[in-house]
């Protein structure tokens, strides 16, 4: 067992209010995907898909998440709070999407969302704060998982 010390729960809290919102703007995404309201969470208030791929790509990766991400953020938290090594091992998987959908992002969607929403906004909670999470995640996992304790 890897009973949980502060870090993990540091890293749960912060992951839950980084991901849910997206997690929420995406199931209005799944279930009404040609709304205002999607495009308003998805893409900020007034904006428009710039074309078909655009609105294409934030749909597959809504799925995508739904489908994997959700399952295995959740299960790992769960795995995690109960100081399994599944749990770790399912947290470093979150923690590895988040970081490789996020570096996709970078070159995906920022020159469309940068300049709307400017720097501090940016690197912080629409783009910086997922590779944040992704990265300390899964390095603080895999360094639990190789008996390393922080």
């Amino acid at each position: 067992m890897l009973q949980p010390t502060v870090i993990p729960w540091i890293l749960i809290i912060f992951g839950l209010i980084t991901s849910g919102p997206l997690l929420y703007a995406q199931l209005v995404m799944l279930t009404q995907p040609h709304s205002q309201k999607a495009k308003d969470l998805m893409i900020g208030k007034g904006e428009d898909w710039r074309d078909g791929s655009h609105f294409k790509s934030a749909y597959a990766l809504a799925w995508a998440d739904w489908i994997f991400f959700m399952p295995v953020f959740v299960a790992g938290i769960i795995g995690v709070i109960l100081g399994q090594v599944w749990g770790y091992a399912l947290f470093a998987v979150a923690g590895a999407i988040m970081l490789y959908v996020n570096v996709y992002l970078w070159f995906f969607e920022r020159e469309y969302v940068y300049p709307a929403v400017g720097p501090l906004a940016y690197y912080t909670y629409i783009w910086g704060n997922f590779v944040y999470w992704g990265a300390v995640t899964l390095v603080y996992s895999l360094l639990r998982l190789s008996g390393i304790s922080l």
